[in-house]
């Protein structure tokens, strides 16, 4: 079942609630067309830091390999293992942007897909919203382990004893 994290835009001058059309939500996983399309598929999530960078790197890895003296395979080789690379990290990348320009990851939630996912946390976010809060409640004393004076972690304290 896919795992995706929820993003909050940065509230708007006029608003003192956030606007829930304008979430959005980050799949965990693998994206294929971030390997297949690395530069476009930048491009169109609105990436731009990411893209000049993969940019930079890209150009400079092909040109000390050209001047190295490898061949064409080898340099096809290490460019599509950097788009394996960005296909696997597609989702850090795009929570990474997200980040920088003010946005809150705010849950996580899973789902069959997106629409699923999307249905579980407006249920949880709904109800929270009528109290005055803009995020599903959280647990405000969570359990505690009480601590065994003779015991730290899984290892017993020297000269401890055993029970």
């Amino acid at each position: 079942m896919p795992v995706f994290t929820v993003h909050e835009p940065p509230l708007r001058a006029t608003a003192n609630l956030p606007d829930p059309e304008r979430f959005v939500f980050v799949r965990d996983g693998v994206y294929v067309w971030a390997f297949l399309l690395t530069p476009l598929w930048m491009l169109w999530r609105g990436l731009w830091l990411v893209f000049i960078l993969y940019a930079v790197v890209a150009i400079a890895i092909e040109s000390a390999m050209h001047f190295a003296g490898f061949g064409t395979g080898s340099i096809v080789l290490v460019q599509l293992l950097i788009s394996v690379l960005v296909a696997v990290e597609a989702a850090s990348l795009r929570r990474f942007s997200l980040a920088s320009r003010g946005w809150r990851n705010i849950g996580i939630v899973s789902g069959d897909d997106l629409e699923d996912a999307e249905r579980r946390f407006y249920d949880a976010w709904v109800q929270a919203v009528p109290s005055g809060r803009a995020e599903p409640p959280i647990p405000s004393d969570p359990p505690r382990a009480t601590p065994s004076p003779d015991i730290i972690g899984l290892f017993p304290e020297p000269g401890g004893g055993t029970r």
